[in-house]
């Protein structure tokens, strides 16, 4: 009798190459992916998805241009072999690459003319891939440990020259990496003290390569040595010498993975909510078979692995993940287990819902995602179940899964693997979130045991205050650019040093919305951007977060702002709708408020208000604001 095999991920996305049909079914891409754990599978696949046309897959539905990254490669080594673990990489979380590989050795060309294809291309992400050798390169035989520090300073010197001229023409992002010092270096100084300067002058310049980051707000690096930890080598010395590849596929593809998270954090696909399966997954063993006493956590050979997993997630909830519970148990042992446990890590104030119940997961999911309010695309979920696993991704394609299995200890490993809340810089609001979601448990109550929504709002006492962005708030409202999809009218995303940009010009309007009410302060939660033309005020974009919908602070936010501009003077603003996939529900936002549709784009909406009147303030809120009443001149927007 023959066995059947069953045929691999890989083979299925070779299958759907033969059969032309990559560019239709692109959407099923990172599903396909997802079962690939062999980074050589994933750069095969990646070769495969590399031969379908970017605009073949646009045209047939695939993606969209919101899915879509332009990317430039530059360096001092042969790169081409990078393009296919990026586009694999980049396709795994629902990314479209365009790539634009450059010349040998070109990065310096490249970053110092504006009219290289690293501008002319518009990338949003541009790749310098630097190696040692643009240090070694330059070194003659008889070379000390003095020598090489030399040059590595003086290389640091020309890339903060690079950086700051492209960051000054050029709206992307510039991604720069550390340097591996590999052994046929070290081990050309016979003398170990030589070694140990040279170690401690490579160090330095790493540092002062990760300082670029902190100088620059446009500018991130990707430090290898993490990469270089999970035990991959620096280069295959054959294609080093004779094809000039001086970086290895290995490490370019463990590279490539950690530029797919920067790309996705970018676009604004970070996730939110982190929901986690009890039994084998949080804890060893099975609450309802074992008991409280049966569950390991802490003191056995297996419990440590647990306990490991579960600082790891205490961990990821102090910087503003927020947790959630979805298993099949019963609710009040769970609850006395995370209220006693001795040796529980994680407790019951940690999450911010505990579906503990017999339901399908899958109806559990979208209970909590109702709680906190966010989208289904926003959820990672663990669970140690095959089965359970398969059930939440055909019922739930949007929530991302986290397989764990019977050993605990890499529980921790698969978890952080893919960076999914990864964020490019950390605020106040992102450590306070967890806190102010699990608010969101008693507001549920309060409206639960409410007669009427109306009721409900006059009983939360909301509180809105509309200013300008001050310096502690552009890393907050950068981010709400970057991470806010459903309330989000353009969908333009802007980094901290596109806000600060608009901050400071006078013509430019940018406005913080902090709430907070009865139960808490919820921070900055929107913004407001806009500028002044020759006659009218034109709001370029209004962003609100999804945990404070449906409680009436957009309509006072702009309330204020038209306010504001008829007291300054100008009697028309403007404003635009451009439709995505998720900001769907906000599509009648403008008209809501009294403005008339004056265009229609390819379904971008174009909307003009007179200011003969002005909207209300609903009336169960109090509203608080800086911008004054001070008379506007058509160039600037006082202060």
């Amino acid at each position: 009798m023959t066995a059947v095999l069953e045929e691999t991920p890989l083979a299925r996305l070779r299958a759907l190459h033969n059969e032309g049909r990559i560019a239709a079914e692109y959407r099923t891409v990172p599903a396909l992916l997802a079962e690939m754990t062999d980074p050589i599978d994933l750069t095969r696949a990646g070769q495969v998805l590399s031969r379908t046309d970017v605009c073949d897959i646009l045209a047939a539905g695939g993606a969209t241009d919101a899915d879509t990254v332009t990317v430039a490669i530059t360096g001092h080594a042969t790169l081409g072999t990078l393009v296919a673990p990026l586009t694999a990489q980049f396709a795994r979380h629902g990314l479209l690459l365009r790539p634009h590989v450059s010349d040998f050795d070109a990065y310096i060309r490249d970053l110092q003319d504006p009219g290289s294809e690293v501008y002319a291309s518009g990338a949003d992400l541009v790749l310098c891939v630097l190696d040692a050798q643009i240090v070694f390169d330059e070194l003659a035989p008889g070379w000390t440990a003095q020598d090489v520090a030399a040059v590595a300073n003086a290389k640091l010197a020309l890339l903060e020259r690079l950086v700051t001229g492209y960051t000054e023409r050029a709206a992307g992002r510039l991604v720069l990496n550390t340097v591996p010092l590999q052994r046929i270096h070290t081990a050309q100084l016979v003398d170990l003290r030589s070694r140990a300067v040279l170690g401690m002058a490579w160090r330095q310049f790493n540092i002062g390569l990760l300082a670029l980051a902190e100088r620059h707000a446009r500018v991130s690096v990707v430090d290898l040595d993490p990469v270089l930890a999970e035990g991959v080598p620096v280069h295959e010395p054959r294609m080093a010498v004779y094809a000039k590849a001086h970086l290895g596929d290995d490490l370019l593809s463990g590279y490539a993975r950690e530029v797919a998270h920067l790309a996705r954090t970018v676009r604004g696909r970070g996730k939110k909510v982190l929901v986690l399966d009890l039994d084998n997954t949080v804890w060893g063993g099975v609450l309802g078979d074992d008991g409280p006493d049966g569950i390991e956590v802490a003191t056995t050979f297996r419990g440590e692995a647990f306990g490991r997993f579960q600082r790891t997630v205490k961990q990821l909830a102090s910087q503003g993940v927020v947790l959630a519970i979805s298993s099949k148990n019963d609710q009040e042992p769970v609850l006395a287990a995370l209220r006693e446990h001795p040796d529980m890590v994680l407790r019951e104030s940690d999450f911010a819902r505990v579906n503990a119940n017999w339901n399908a997961k899958d109806v559990n999911l979208r209970d909590i995602a109702g709680v906190l309010n966010l989208g289904l695309d926003s959820m990672v979920f663990v669970d140690d179940s095959p089965f359970e696993r398969g059930l939440v991704a055909q019922a739930l394609p949007e929530v991302t899964l986290v397989a764990v299995d019977e050993e605990p200890a890499l529980h921790v490993e698969r978890l952080l693997a893919d960076g999914w809340f990864d964020a490019l810089e950390l605020t106040d609001e992102d450590r306070a979130r967890g806190s102010q979601y699990r608010a969101e448990g008693a507001r549920q109550e309060l409206l639960d045991g409410s007669g009427s929504l109306a009721d409900y709002l006059d009983q939360l006492g909301v509180q809105v205050t509309v200013s300008r962005v001050g310096a502690a708030e552009v890393a907050r409202v950068a981010q709400l650019t970057l991470r806010t999809n459903q309330f989000n009218l353009t969908t333009e995303r802007l980094d901290q040093a596109d806000v600060q940009q608009r901050v400071d010009d006078p013509a430019h309007l940018v406005l913080a919305i902090r709430s907070g009410d009865r139960f808490g302060d919820n921070g900055v939660v929107g913004a407001v951007f806009a500028h002044r033309g020759a006659d009218a005020l034109h709001i370029d974009n209004v962003l609100l977060s999804c945990r404070v919908f449906a409680r009436g602070i957009e309509q006072a936010a702009l309330a204020e702002v038209l306010r504001f501009a008829r007291d300054t003077g100008i009697a028309t603003v403007h404003a635009t709708y451009r439709p995505t996939k998720k900001n769907t529900k906000v599509r009648d936002f403008y008209p809501s408020l009294g403005f008339e549709t004056v265009g229609d784009d390819a379904g971008s909406l174009s909307f003009r208000r007179e200011l003969t009147d002005l909207p209300g303030v609903p009336g169960h809120l109090t509203l608080q604001s800086d911008l004054g009443t001070e008379a506007a001149t058509p160039e600037r927007i006082p202060a």
